[in-house]
């Protein structure tokens, strides 16, 4: 049996480490962070005898055992449209130990009025182990690649120890609600350090634009969710009610990002148990004595409606006719044991089992009302396989949808896919993208663990999560898929390392709806998306010379970010995209 976290504490300390947050999120014991493996190379002979903090960049991860070489800044100003979160990051170091430090944001107040206390959020930054990128999608010991210690967690908790010769980040959010009044907002932060107190300022410049909700969000967000990832973690029952309880906090922060795809299964791991946890059955496939078919869609049903109750309600992607064994399973109403079928594409085993599925599942489908937008979707499946699959969904179930994440340059073979999603190393057409969108269809593009950049790997430059909505939008993308959102490691709140990938790779969010440095800046983008739409529908609608010239400086910052390969001056890059989007 895996083990769960409980392992890191007593079940007695669980309760007492118990602290909520605004997700409400489940408790979780404390735990020790990793040793640094850099901690021996540090020196901390020119730091000062009392703790010191500082507002600094977001574009940087900080090693926990480094003396910080940055300028101190006491105060911090940002720019946010109305609907829009915007982050800052400060940084306590200290020689000494502290044995509590306590980060606190006020309430945001200006001549025009005050933002909800709720608007302001403190997190500590926690570190995890990360590893490096190498030799990409490949086989992994931990003794054979770099071990780095990371930046990258946000944390709940209200308050820390700060061991001697440390750093802590703080990651500090701002969400600016729909209706708040324009103007400059300010709040102190006090930093405490065993009650020795420092206050820092933080401005917020909000504007007169305004973003819409992120259940308006046009970016197509498909972030592969992995349930059984939350039961094993919490050491709950799969599909109880205990595992919906603390599957809440995790999908929340997922539907407040605009994710527009819930991810379901159809029959046995598509991936044939790729992740640290083998995705658990959604629908349970039982064959009688007489050779009749029944279909128990109890799971899927509460788990698309689930997602649905959070505001993921665009589209269903059920993975999948082409697993990557080929492997199908159903029990055996006589003798109530599993067995395991072989079914290749266009084998009469993949007939028998598939086509009286797809009856009653479209059946079923249309019960609920979902048949309109779920799509049978594929992964990395080659040419030949898709091309049977997709005959026979046009035979026997054309009303369903198909999506396919392509890895072989072959979307061109099936204009008639609802769905698809290229490798970041391929390319679409421009002309291709435009008449799919004309006819309803959704063009992303993907990344994994075989693709440097832009890339999200616990190791990687936050900016590059950011990057990647800029990417979508300057090649032309209607969005972005990641494979997984939370395909947790074994030990995820320590360690991002996975047997057969870069660090990081498998998840972006943590256990008990943590979110992380990564994921706050993969939002920051999509909202950046979104603000690049409204300006360019804007632009679109006018006529003169000055429209004309608005046009031409908001293509003139994007058009950049279609590249492969990192500028050498991305963050600058970055930074006057972005305002030159708040400045239009």
């Amino acid at each position: 049996m895996k083990r769960t976290l409980s392992f890191l504490l007593p079940a007695a300390a669980m309760l007492l480490a118990a602290c909520g947050g605004a997700n409400d999120r489940p408790s979780f014991p404390d735990f020790q962070e990793m040793a640094d493996p850099a901690a021996a190379f540090a020196d901390w002979s020119a730091a000062g005898d009392t703790p010191c903090a500082s507002f600094v960049t977001t574009d940087r991860r900080f090693g926990k055992s480094q003396l910080p070489d940055v300028e101190p800044r006491t105060a911090c100003r940002l720019t946010a449209w109305r609907g829009e979160r915007v982050s800052a990051q400060l940084l306590v170091w200290s020689a000494q130990p502290v044995e509590r430090l306590v980060c606190t944001a006020g309430v945001l107040t200006s001549d025009e009025g005050r933002l909800p206390e709720s608007a302001v959020r403190t997190r500590f930054v926690r570190y995890v182990m990360s590893d490096e990128f190498a030799c990409g999608c490949c086989k992994r010991k931990p003794q054979d690649f770099a071990a780095v210690l990371t930046a990258d967690m946000l944390d709940e908790r209200p308050s820390m120890a700060l061991e001697a010769c440390t750093v802590r980040p703080v990651w500090i959010t701002v969400d600016v609600p729909q209706d708040a009044a324009p103007g400059l907002y300010r709040t102190p932060v006090t930093v405490a350090c065993d009650g020795d107190e420092q206050r820092l300022e933080l401005a917020v410049e909000v504007t007169g634009r305004t973003l819409p909700a992120p259940s308006e969000w046009r970016y197509h967000l498909d972030l592969w969710q992995h349930p059984a990832a939350v039961a094993r973690v919490e050491g709950t029952e799969m599909w109880s009610d205990a595992h919906f309880e603390a599957l809440r906090p995790v999908m929340k922060p997922l539907a407040d990002a605009g994710q527009k795809v819930v991810t379901a299964t159809l029959n046995k791991d598509p991936w044939n148990n790729q992740c640290y946890d083998a995705y658990a059955d959604m629908i349970v496939w039982t064959k009688g004595a007489d050779g009749a078919w029944t279909y128990d869609y109890a799971a899927f049903d509460r788990w698309v409606e689930f997602m649905e109750g959070l505001g993921v309600d665009k589209q269903i992607n059920c993975y999948s006719m082409l697993p990557w064994n080929n492997m199908l399973h159903y029990r055996d109403a006589a003798t109530g044991e599993w067995v395991d079928v072989k079914a290749e594409p266009g084998q009469p085993a993949f007939d028998e089992m598939w086509r009286p599925f797809l009856a009653d599942f479209v059946r079923h489908l249309e019960e609920k009302g979902w048949l309109a937008k779920t799509c049978i979707a594929m992964d990395e499946r080659s040419p030949e396989q898709m091309e049977i699959a997709v005959a026979f969904l046009a035979e026997h179930a054309p009303q369903l949808g198909i999506a396919l994440a392509d890895n072989h340059d072959s979307y061109k073979r099936y204009p008639q896919l609802h769905d698809i999603c290229v490798s970041a190393r391929q390319e679409v057409a421009p002309e291709d993208i435009a008449a799919r969108r004309a006819a309803g269809q959704v063009t992303t593009y993907y990344v994994c663990c075989s693709h440097r950049y832009p890339n999200m790997f616990t190791f990687s430059d936050p900016v590059e999560a950011t990057v990647a909505a800029w990417y979508a939008v300057a090649n032309g993308y209607d969005g972005f898929l990641r494979w997984a959102y939370n395909s947790w490691t074994e030990d995820p709140l320590r360690d991002s390392r996975f047997r057969t990938w870069p660090a990081g790779d498998t998840y972006v969010i943590y256990p008990g709806g943590r979110s992380s440095i990564r994921f706050e800046r993969l939002r920051e983008g999509i909202q950046d998306a979104e603000k690049i739409r409204i300006l360019r529908a804007e632009a679109g609608r006018g006529n003169s010379a000055g429209a004309d010239e608005k046009r031409a400086r908001l293509e003139a910052v994007i058009a950049p970010f279609a590249s492969r390969e990192p500028a050498a001056d991305l963050h600058e890059r970055l930074a006057e995209a972005k305002r030159v989007l708040n400045e239009l």
